[in-house]
């Protein structure tokens, strides 16, 4: 197991019932004793940036992903560059978390930025301190360091069977497990 810091994914394991996190895969954007939280990066809301921010995100018809059951109301954003969008913080290997966020609406409307370099997140993940610790213990999580092009580079959709991949071995078969075992 590895120690969760922030820049570490949580991979859900095969079996984790909790309806919010099944085969899903965390963003750990901030890990301290009083507790953490991260990002869902595999999960879409119902909703597109221009909806859910309709006088400042005008026409950006972007994907808003489903960032956790946490503050449902707030919109979060990670992106690739900390040159063109001030004030984000680094998460790690070349992620940001947020920033000036109509700098990043100006970004994306010139062409400056691509989608492909920003997710945006409708609430996040949380966890109360220990809480998450409890929860590795218990092996609810597969820990690894997170790598930008897990995050940006594959379909939404792949993310949790490529993190597989990515650590191989008794991992990479994991991505066959059915989800109820006992369906099969």
């Amino acid at each position: 197991m590895q120690i969760p810091t922030k820049g570490t994914l949580l991979i859900a394991e095969p079996f984790l019932k909790d309806p919010n996190f099944s085969r899903t895969v965390i963003l750990l954007c901030e890990h301290k004793e009083e507790g953490s939280f991260g990002f869902v990066l595999n999960r879409f809301s119902e909703n597109n940036l221009a909806e859910l921010m309709p006088e400042q995100a005008f026409g950006l018809e972007l994907p808003v992903f489903y960032g956790g059951p946490v503050q449902q109301e707030t919109l979060h954003f990670l992106h690739q560059h900390p040159e063109k969008i001030p004030g984000g913080l680094a998460i790690g290997d070349g992620v940001y978390w947020g920033g000036d966020f109509g700098v990043a609406v100006q970004q994306l409307r010139s062409g400056s930025i691509s989608e492909k370099e920003i997710r945006f997140f409708i609430g996040y993940s949380g966890w109360s301190g220990g809480q998450l610790e409890n929860e590795l213990l218990e092996n609810s999580w597969i820990t690894v360091k997170a790598k930008r092009n897990l995050i940006f580079d594959h379909h939404p959709n792949e993310i949790w069977k490529q993190s597989l991949l990515y650590l191989g071995g008794k991992y990479e078969i994991m991505i066959n497990f059915p989800i109820d075992p006992a369906l099969n």
